[in-house]
């Protein structure tokens, strides 16, 4: 069980795992569970992020478009914060972040954030979690 008012950065490869049952695990559970009683904060970039998962969900026939609405009206109702992030901060500290770290822009701006808030992680990505481990920041655990 989470503790409350747990608040922690959530990337898109656990909340995408949860409209496929095929990619849940014990971990993604448990993620969606702490978001009962906490709170998820996602970079900008998030919403596009999982939007083309499940946009690549449906054009591969993973997901029907039915599927699709009711997955992201879980998401919808779900304690998720997008935080703003200017284009400046995006193509610089975020960038250099990623070149240091071996990352994509994508996965580096969660590092960011779970930096910059004192943040747990939650994620499914092995090499984020390392970069995670490297700069200091908590990984969500069980």
């Amino acid at each position: 069980m989470a503790q409350e008012g747990l608040v922690f950065v959530l990337d898109a490869s656990v909340a995408l795992s949860w409209g496929f049952e095929d990619e849940t695990t014990p971990y993604t559970e448990a993620v969606l569970g702490a978001l009962a009683e906490g709170e998820a904060v996602v970079p900008a970039v998030w919403p596009l992020e999982v939007g083309n998962g499940i946009l690549m969900a449906e054009r591969r026939g993973r997901l029907s478009h039915a599927d699709a609405v009711q997955f992201l009206t879980l998401l919808r109702q779900l304690p998720i914060r997008v935080e703003p992030e200017p284009p400046e901060r995006m193509l610089g500290e975020i960038l250099a972040l990623a070149r240091e770290q071996g990352l994509s822009t994508y996965d580096a701006s969660y590092l960011d954030l779970a930096m910059r808030l004192g943040l747990p992680l939650a994620t499914q990505d092995d090499q984020l979690r390392e970069a995670a481990e490297r700069c200091g920041v908590r990984v969500y655990a069980l």
